[in-house]
């Protein structure tokens, strides 16, 4: 799929089939992520990849926000291996975690798989259900799977506001 297309199709899907993701997509996601920039080059970012009933049922127990997806992945990142920038008040844990998890959605998309961005759940909580490493922060979750039949993106989907709203050049 043209990357025009991929950005102009993707939305969030909020319900899923049984279909489970191959896993030559799968690997085709995570690639992308792993290839995501990153400051510094320092690659803090660490995915779990959630398939086990044992694991999505924690995962469920934090969130109502799976919808019926077969495999989340938690994208999180080393909280101790980030560039911190000038002045000392920011770091690039966030973003560059951020960044991955993009490329993962929009490879997803053109692997022809659904997701969502999931930030409605405790990361804390969810971190310490899964024995996840003290030194690891979970930035977000994502729901990877095959929407639902009559499944679509929200009725406000491709309403956005004019690039002379969101646009500035100084």
């Amino acid at each position: 799929m043209e990357f025009k297309e991929v950005i102009k199709a993707r939305y969030s899907c909020k319900k899923y089939g049984d279909r489970k993701v191959e896993p030559d997509k799968l690997a085709a996601i995570l690639e992308a992520g792993r290839l995501a920039p990153t400051a510094k080059n320092l690659q803090e970012q660490h995915v779990y990849v959630l398939q086990s009933a044992e694991a999505l049922a924690k995962f469920d127990a934090v969130t109502p926000c799976r919808y019926g997806a077969p495999t989340v992945l938690l994208v999180a990142f080393d909280k101790y291996n980030v560039f911190t920038y000038p002045g000392g008040k920011r770091n690039s844990g966030i973003e560059d975690a951020t960044i991955v998890a993009t490329h993962m959605i929009l490879a997803a998309a053109d692997e022809g798989v659904d997701s969502c961005w999931i930030n409605n759940l405790d990361p804390d909580q969810l971190a310490a259900d899964l024995g996840l490493p003290e030194n690891e922060e979970i930035l977000m979750a994502m729901d990877l799977g095959y929407a639902a039949e009559g499944t679509g993106p929200l009725p406000n989907h491709s309403s956005r506001k004019p690039l002379s709203e969101t646009v500035s050049t100084i």
